[in-house]
């Protein structure tokens, strides 16, 4: 049974001699303190350690003390561990390829690495110190723009830099559009620097309403493969700009397109590989267009040229080439006619090998379909698949005429009734015996001639090649050979005489041939079969 107790005395503690009172199955007991206190298990006092400022997991506040749960953050997880514990860990990934700033990030020490400077660059903190800064302590390229997209291409482009292809560049429908100050463009080389699209009714480089500067470029490839595409549509700004080309390839393309009324254009160690790569040259041309060290292979058949004639071509310097060429079924090397250049041997082409599938055929009329090598503009040589140009040409006596002597020692025209020439390339025969030069270039021939003249036996001939100088309006002696008539068995009578002289011919100069019976009047007679060959020496 319990006992009543009244008139306590209140204290704010328990003094340690104190004992409890309590009741157990209807038994009075007493406890000390202490013994109360080990029953209890509790020792201390709640209290947090560590920073005074961080944040508490056990919140004290009076009688209700909270413990407080642990929450993940940004790249924090916090779970149960199998032990039961809380588990916080970080939730740090690393990217795909590169270096990692970050590594080891699955060990229990993760490693950041350092970014350190080389020379020429440098590594610095921000000014607020929440950044690295890298930079280059090297002079930059400042004339120099790295391009790695068509957008980049896009627009008003500077002509006092130069534009590097860094790449594939895949330029979509974007032109690039050539200002009137010029454009230049570089790559490492035609492998790893590319221009590229498969657009259709795509043009590469344009012109602005005024015209175009100079186009440079080197080292890369161009592939312009879509249905009616094509590189070029450009017009010279003033007539003087220059089209120069070095160590590109024009690969599958579609068409070249056109270039008009540029000064030059020079190519020089390029390559046409695949599709049908027709360039059409249009309007006037104060200079040229050479194509040095170059090769055309595997393009697909048709009905096209790889270098034509546009609208008013007129050139008047050369068209030169020493390409390898290998052309399909159909295609055409250059389709250009006489009016198209100014100037006599101005189409230079100069060591070309070509073939047609493979094949050498130098009679194949479609190499050149509007252009032989004996036109006057054509100046063809040491070519090995196409023919070459041999200036000069022959004439001789076909039907026989006296050609009649009033004054011995007197030199007249040697006359037949009818001279036949042949083989003239650069040269023509308006009349009589004369062979004359239509071109300007080479100025230097030779004579050879095989004449059998027919007289009265013993009599003195002498035969004369004379050179008509237009410029001087007169006439030259080349070279006088005399010889006397010998009198053959059956009563023929000839003075044999055989020729090889040198001499100089300027346009519109010619040769013929004068004869004289040295001591008397008797007429002479150039048999039928003589003659004689100009040739450039």
């Amino acid at each position: 049974m319990g006992v009543k107790k009244s008139n306590f005395t209140f204290l704010d503690n328990i003094p340690d001699n104190a004992s409890f009172d309590f009741v157990s199955d209807g038994t009075n007991f007493s406890i000390t303190k202490a013994d109360f206190l080990a029953a209890l298990g509790v020792t201390g006092t709640l209290s947090q350690l560590g920073d005074p400022l961080g944040t508490p997991i056990l919140n004290i506040a009076g009688t209700d003390n909270q413990i407080r749960n642990l929450e993940a953050g940004s790249g924090i997880n916090v779970s149960v561990s199998p032990n039961l514990g809380a588990l916080i860990k970080h939730n740090f990934q690393a990217g795909v390829g590169g270096i990692s700033v970050l590594s080891d990030i699955t060990e229990a020490s993760p490693v950041i690495r350092n970014i350190t400077g080389i020379s020429g660059v440098d590594v610095s903190l921000s000014g607020d110190g929440k950044s690295l800064v890298v930079s280059s302590t090297s002079p930059g390229l400042s004339n120099q723009v790295a391009v790695t997209q068509a957008s980049q291409l896009a627009g008003l482009l500077d002509s006092a830099k130069e534009y590097f292809i860094d790449g594939i560049v895949d330029m979509g429908s974007q032109s690039i559009e050539i200002p009137a100050g010029g454009l230049t463009l570089s790559g490492y080389n035609f492998d790893v620097s590319k221009l590229i699209s498969s657009a259709a009714a795509y043009t590469l480089f344009t012109s602005p309403a005024g015209g175009s500067g100079n186009l440079i470029f080197k080292d890369l490839a161009i592939e312009i493969t879509g249905a009616g595409s094509k590189v070029y549509d450009v017009t010279s700004d003033t007539g003087n700009e220059a089209i120069e080309i070095a160590r590109v390839n024009y690969n599958n393309c579609s068409s070249l397109g056109s270039m008009t009324n540029y000064r030059q254009g020079l190519e020089s160690g390029t390559g046409r590989f695949g599709g049908k790569p027709e360039l059409e040259l249009v309007g006037i041309w104060s200079g040229g267009y050479f194509i040095d060290v170059s090769i055309v292979r595997g393009l697909t058949d048709g009905a096209y040229t790889l270098f034509k004639a546009g609208a008013g071509l007129s050139m008047a310097s050369r068209f030169r080439s020493n390409a390898n060429i290998d052309l399909p079924a159909s295609a055409s090397f250059f389709d250009f006619v006489l009016g198209n250049f100014v100037n006599p041997s101005t189409v230079q082409i100069e060591g070309v090998i070509i073939t047609r599938n493979g094949v050498f055929d130098a009679t194949d009329s479609n190499i050149t379909p509007n252009m032989s090598r004996s036109d006057l503009v054509a100046s063809w040589s040491g070519n090995n698949g196409m023919p070459n140009t041999f200036v000069g040409g022959s004439i001789g006596v076909t039907t026989e005429t006296e050609t009649t002597i009033t004054t011995g020692g007197v030199f007249v025209e040697l006359a037949a009734t009818l001279w036949t020439s042949a083989d003239l390339q650069h040269f023509d025969a308006p009349s009589g015996n004369h062979l004359r030069h239509l071109g300007n270039t080479p100025r230097e021939y030779t004579v050879i001639a095989s004449f059998a003249l027919v007289s009265t036996a013993n009599d003195v001939l002498s035969l004369r090649v004379m050179r008509f100088d237009s410029s001087a309006a007169a006439s030259f002696e080349v070279l006088t050979q005399s010889r006397q008539v010998n009198n053959f068995v059956g009563g023929r009578n000839v003075a044999f005489f055989d020729i090889n002289i040198n001499t100089v011919l300027d346009e519109d100069d010619y040769i013929f041939l004068e004869v004289t019976n040295v001591g008397a009047t008797n007429n002479i007679t150039a048999e039928t079969d003589s003659y004689y060959i100009v040739e450039a020496r």
